[in-house]
């Protein structure tokens, strides 16, 4: 059974995602606009973040905001804030490509405590709550059990071409893996990329570059599925550290240190 809280984010996700299924059907006509070079908002982005703001402010009316286009918002309240991304994958939502999520997640005096990630091409609802396990459409998941990165397919999100002083370091950590790992892949969501590895989809992920709102909700998946994130720089605020390792417990040190080999090119 839902408790309250999570009744009414996932229902604030699902309101806002009726306007992206409508909207995925219509690329063409997707009004556009860049924020920096390789980064774009569309309409929908504006419009679905609007609908969240909106109904999750009518159940919890003191809380904070912090979201990806209209940025942080004060509320009474300040052991509670949302974080809100409506389209995490907008290049992909931009071209048809339906791997891309509305996510949000709460967080309580610094800890995030419930996360919904939805993707509402392919109907899967991943959510969770501090303590009680994460579930895709209803269904536990676990993170993979996997041991030897030989054996295991790694996701990670590609730096755009705004931010060329990620290029490099990037190419690096892929020549790097491409010779220990089983495979590598690249969605282009970080909340999805997350929420896979949280099930298992994927055994492993990294990424640079990342917002808190990026990667909140599935940060908790992975911790409830039974997994690990840290951060390549050996700081603990993985949630504000601008990138990550998601693995478990077996992969983790093995990934970190690929990813350390692949500083010293």
């Amino acid at each position: 059974m839902s408790t309250p809280i999570m009744t009414i984010m996932i229902a604030a996700v699902r309101k806002a995602s009726r306007g992206l299924q409508r909207d995925f059907g219509e690329v063409s006509a997707l009004q556009v606009s860049a924020k920096g070079p390789g980064d774009f908002v569309t309409s929908s982005d504006k419009r679905a973040e609007k609908v969240l703001r909106v109904e999750l402010a009518k159940a919890r009316p003191d809380y904070s905001f912090l979201g990806e286009e209209d940025g942080e918002t004060k509320g009474k309240d300040p052991e509670h804030r949302f974080i809100i991304d409506p389209i995490d994958g907008t290049f992909n939502f931009m071209h048809g490509f339906p791997f891309f999520a509305v996510t949000v997640a709460l967080e309580r005096k610094g800890e995030i405590v419930a996360g919904v990630t939805y993707n509402p091409i392919t109907d899967e609802l991943f959510h969770s709550e501090k303590g009680t396990g994460a579930f895709l459409n209803n269904k536990r998941i676990r993170a993979g059990a996997r041991r030897y990165l030989h054996d295991a397919i790694l996701v990670t999100n590609i730096p755009h071409r705004g931010e060329p002083d990620l290029h490099v370091r990037h190419r690096n950590e892929i020549a790097v893996l491409q010779a220990r790992a089983g495979g590598i892949r690249a969605v282009g969501s970080a909340a999805l990329d997350l929420a896979y590895v949280a099930m298992g989809r994927f055994d492993g992920a990294w990424s640079n570059g990342l917002k808190p709102w990026d990667v909140a909700a599935g940060l908790l998946f992975l911790r409830e599925s039974g997994g690990f994130a840290a951060t390549m720089d050996g700081s603990t605020d993985v949630l504000n550290a601008g990138h990550f390792i998601a693995t478990n417990a077996d992969l983790l040190p093995q990934l970190k240190s690929a990813l350390a080999d692949a500083k010293k090119l």
